[in-house]
């Protein structure tokens, strides 16, 4: 039995390890695959750690076989991301359970939206539109609409956590791929996604990186499992990290001042003439958070403009997203252990068809299919940009020299 689970350990903290010990308890599974994004992620930020520190820490602490998910799917909106995970997933034709947490504890309601979400029966089309009509941000008028339409103001608060949306997606995903994986909901213990303060032993990973920023690292051996603080603690010591998207920001503004109102409209995200706001608070600022207070609204959340941003600097298109909604993603190792092995050899005879990545240069030299080219290019790129957050050591085309992580 194997379970699958989906995270961006950004980094992995003991809130990760009571999930996945958890989850092998409930399930009795024997072995655990993960998929992990990359060096961006889905709310528009850098990650602290690269791909490979997070997929080492994975394995760590008790992961056997760790995957990436590609860039266009960890940066894109929870639809897109949760359905490019899913796909992976269900490509492997080995996982029998998807476990991922929650602030709720009720998976029926979750399935209830899920189900909503998918079959978009006319009423809540309708709705939808109506409150778009008035100015509302997507997710807001999402909201909304599906409270009216379930006639429940419960799911209110249900919508406007970012672990029960995901969880909705991941469940609406599994509905359109018809996938045979049993989906298992794990209660987020005490801390919030997004609380910034240091909780005890179950920190949140935003809480984490902010006490980093701040350089308060006092109670950071405490919010994290013991061989995660060493990972950490030794990438951080060797300035192999990047605190947050600031790194990036001159860079950012300077993209957006040379872009053309028509490469601007062109970025993932940018739609109702929303590139001519950009463009003016791209010349009217000299920082993220200036362009932020600029040009965020109640249609444009600030979680939108940071993605926006992020695909500026990726030069990320609503071409790409558009090839990574229609082609089957590849499943591409960062590491594995000895069960992660067996793993490999397992998945290769259920699908024998699917390819599975090891080494990027054979990936590139031998692919065929220009949607996959596309997609690695994004990851390779990605890596590129990212490491030169690192503050020593900012090599380029590691996704070629970089060994993959394994575990005996």
């Amino acid at each position: 039995m194997v379970l699958g689970i989906i995270a961006e350990y950004n980094p992995f903290h003991n809130g990760h390890l009571y999930h996945l010990l958890k989850s092998k308890e409930l399930t009795k599974d024997d072995y655990c695959i993960t998929i992990i994004g990359g060096n961006f992620t889905q709310r528009g930020e850098a990650s602290l750690i690269d791909k490979w520190t997070k997929a080492e820490m994975a394995l760590a602490n008790g992961a056997d076989l760790v995957l990436e998910l590609p860039t266009l799917y960890a940066t894109s909106s929870a639809e897109n991301f949760a359905e490019g995970a899913i796909r992976i997933l269900s490509s492997l034709k080995i996982i029998d359970n998807l476990s991922f947490g929650a602030e709720t504890n009720n998976l029926n309601k979750l399935n209830i939206v899920a189900n909503t979400l998918y079959k978009e029966p006319k009423e809540y089309k309708s709705l939808l539109h109506e409150d778009l009509e008035k100015g509302l941000s997507f997710p807001k008028a999402r909201e909304n609409a599906l409270v009216k339409f379930l006639n429940d103001s419960s799911y209110s608060l249900i919508l406007s956590e970012p672990n029960n949306i995901l969880a909705i997606e991941y469940l609406k995903a599994l509905k359109k791929y018809k996938s045979t994986i049993n989906p298992l909901l794990i209660h987020r213990k005490k801390s919030g996604h997004l609380t910034k303060e240091y909780t005890g032993q179950i920190t949140s990973a935003s809480a984490i990186r902010n006490m980093i920023q701040l350089n308060r690292t006092r109670n950071l051996k405490n919010a994290l499992t013991p061989a995660s603080y060493t990972i950490l603690a030794d990438e951080m010591n060797k300035g192999h990290f990047v605190p947050n998207m600031y790194a990036f920001e001159k860079t950012i503004i300077y993209n957006l001042r040379k872009m053309t109102l028509d490469n601007i409209r062109k970025l993932p995200d940018v739609s109702e003439g929303l590139e001519n706001i950009i463009k003016k608070a791209a010349v009217s600022c000299n920082s993220i958070d200036e362009f932020i207070n600029i040009a965020s609204s109640k249609r444009y959340t600030e979680t939108r403009l940071k993605r926006i941003l992020l695909y500026s600097l990726l030069g990320i298109t609503k071409k790409d997203m558009q090839i990574s909604k229609k082609t089957m993603p590849y499943v591409r190792v960062l590491g594995f252990n000895s069960n992660g092995k067996k793993l490999i050899s397992q998945i290769s005879k259920a699908n024998p068809a699917l390819e599975i990545i090891t080494s990027v240069k054979k990936f590139m030299d031998s692919n065929k299919n220009k949607n996959l080219q596309i997609i690695m290019e994004k990851d390779i790129y990605a890596t590129n940009v990212y490491t030169l957050g690192f503050s020593n050591d900012s090599w380029g085309n590691l996704d070629f020299t970089k060994k993959l992580i394994v575990k005996d």
